[in-house]
């Protein structure tokens, strides 16, 4: 019985130890910028969920000059700001991007009143790129399941500012460089769409017509920018269907798009910490900003060549060309009869790269003694703006 006590005694002691060394004053909360100086166009009241603004992650180490607008999922009914808008922009902020994360309206609010908040914080980004060291043309958007259906909306619904406009902000595009897509609401007519986030947007007698409207699916254009999507195909709530429509219009119409359907997670994983394979989708979209020469300034180049290997066009390999700023896209392309082309829309930037040749064996029908191997790891090359041309003369010695 004592020892029962004792126990019971010595528990909240150790709560009150634990609270105290985690105290609410170590908190820091970042900077809040309100989206509008005034009230926000249609607004209805004075609290703030009328208020649409960011919260203001900087790039404090490592700063490239992109940047990210983050729309929190939550049905446009809440805001699940933490796991779908501060985590990531924390990881974003190890990468070297200042993240912004949203706080857009909700219902009752119909639309187009979240659209102009999106909308809105692109072009608040870019009118204050100089006091937050941001490269205009490398400003986009990231959103998660309703915030992904925002985030596809616009996407694929933006225009260039108004030159006359008396508010500065409002002379920015709102046209985003890049969108990142998780697990999002993209149709809201299709089979699959997500019923609640369509009523919440468009109220309980929106027609047809409305919802179709914004099932975004139908609304890509070639003006559309280039985006990564990640799935799971566990996901009931907002069906894996949505990204591969939205990923099909993209391919269809041309646009750059990458897409990633992960077996294993329900709806709202968020980052999935710890998990083996879906934790990396972050990783994965930080590879697709470099690859897409998001992470840096500077034109990309193109490059071609020729490779010989032993006196003879090398068959069937790989050349990539690797920068010295990690930042900057690796250049790749396959060696085939001893050539390869990369153009510019696949080159890297202006300066020093170490080159990697790899000989991918022969063409054969059966097991060959020619296994994949690296010919050369030690060369450089120093890309200009204009042509490029490498051409190299290897040997199995090199």
């Amino acid at each position: 019985m004592s020892r029962c006590i004792l126990m019971s005694v010595v528990f909240p002691a150790c709560a009150v130890i634990c609270a105290n060394s985690f105290g609410a004053d170590e908190f820091q909360p970042p900077e809040f910028r309100p989206l509008w100086n005034a009230a926000a166009p249609q607004a209805t009241g004075e609290t703030d969920a009328d208020k649409p603004g960011v919260w203001i992650y900087p790039a404090t180490k490592n700063a490239n000059g992109a940047a990210i607008v983050i729309c929190p999922g939550g049905g446009y009914a809440i805001h699940a700001t933490d796991h779908e808008g501060v985590q990531p922009a924390k990881y974003f902020n190890s990468i070297g991007v200042t993240a912004f994360v949203l706080r857009y309206r909700l219902s009752p609010y119909r639309h187009p009143v979240p659209l102009l908040d999106a909308q809105r914080a692109l072009r608040f980004v870019r009118s204050h790129a100089d006091e937050f060291g941001i490269d205009k043309h490398r400003v986009g958007i990231l959103g998660f399941s309703a915030g992904g259906h925002l985030t596809s909306t616009s996407v694929t619904h933006f225009d260039n500012g108004d030159a006359n406009a008396a508010d500065a902000v409002d002379k920015e595009s709102s046209r985003p460089d890049f969108g990142i897509l998780g697990y999002p609401v993209v149709s809201l007519s299709a089979e699959f769409a997500h019923q609640g986030s369509g009523k919440n947007l468009f109220g309980a007698d929106a027609t047809g017509e409305q919802f179709k409207s914004l099932s975004n699916e139908f609304n890509v254009s070639a003006e559309t920018p280039p985006l990564f999507l990640f799935h799971t195909g566990e996901d009931t709530g907002v069906p894996p269907e949505n990204s591969v429509s939205l990923y099909l219009a993209c391919h269809k119409a041309g646009v750059p798009a990458e897409l990633h359907i992960y077996q294993q997670g329900p709806h709202g994983v968020g980052l999935a910490n710890e998990h083996p394979a879906l934790a990396q989708w972050i990783v994965a979209a930080g590879t697709w900003l470099r690859q897409n020469g998001l992470l840096v300034s500077g034109a990309r180049q193109a490059i071609k060549g020729e490779v010989k290997l032993n006196g003879e066009p090398m068959k069937w390999g790989t050349i990539a060309f690797k920068p010295e700023n990690t930042n900057a896209p690796v250049a790749w392309a396959m060696v085939s009869g001893g050539k390869y082309s990369i153009p510019a829309s696949s080159g890297t930037t202006s300066g020093k790269c170490g080159v990697v040749v790899t000989s991918m064996g022969a063409i054969a029908p059966g097991p060959t003694k020619n296994n994949a191997y690296t010919v050369a790891d030690n060369l450089t090359y120093e890309f200009t703006e204009g042509s490029n041309s490498l051409d190299l003369d290897l040997s199995d010695k090199n």
